[in-house]
């Protein structure tokens, strides 16, 4: 596998980690939970997926041929907490990842070198990909964080738990 391929492949694999991450994290939580923010400032669970979501569907519709801001995108509105349905909440996070992820599945190695445009401003492929790699995994962390806020003792850990390291590297390989 040649190294533009071989990059494709693992960006694919993290976006769809970090989705699954968040995705344990948030079916953990009740309806009222997702509405929940620590203050005035901070974002709650529903206002992390809608920005994604917006985010993903302005930066990935017409990944190679448009600018990454889309005009009718609307940023701010992401910031409002405007879902009172779980299910029609989850559709717009599946939406914005299913575009995002169809973009960069239909990413050849020969489009890594091409130019994007994000609010006008010029883009590798590769460079762009990074950047939205970082935003994601960025508010993805911060989804199962304030996911484990939330729960308390009662989040079922999505890796291995406090002290338990042991468990998981004192066990001899299987032998040959």
């Amino acid at each position: 596998m040649s190294s533009g391929s071989l990059y494709l492949t693992e960006t694919i694999k993290s976006f769809r980690g970090m989705k699954s991450n968040a995705e344990k994290a948030l079916a953990q939580l009740s309806d009222q939970e997702l509405h929940f923010s620590p203050d005035p400032e901070s974002n709650s669970e529903v206002i992390l997926m809608q920005h994604l979501a917006g985010n993903m569907l302005s930066r990935f519709t017409d990944f190679l041929t448009s600018d990454g801001e889309k005009p009718d995108r609307n940023r701010d509105g992401e910031f409002i907490d405007r879902f009172t349905s779980r299910e029609k909440l989850f559709e717009y996070w599946e939406k914005g990842w299913n575009c995002l992820l169809t973009a960069v599945q239909s990413l050849q190695e020969s489009d890594l070198e091409k130019t994007v445009l994000i609010r006008n401003e010029e883009h590798t492929v590769i460079r762009a990909l990074n950047r939205q790699m970082v935003h994601y995994a960025y508010h993805c962390g911060q989804i199962v964080f304030l996911a484990k806020l939330i729960k308390g003792k009662n989040f079922h850990n999505l890796s291995i738990p406090k002290g338990r390291s042991n468990d998981f590297t004192s066990t001899p390989p299987p032998s040959a």
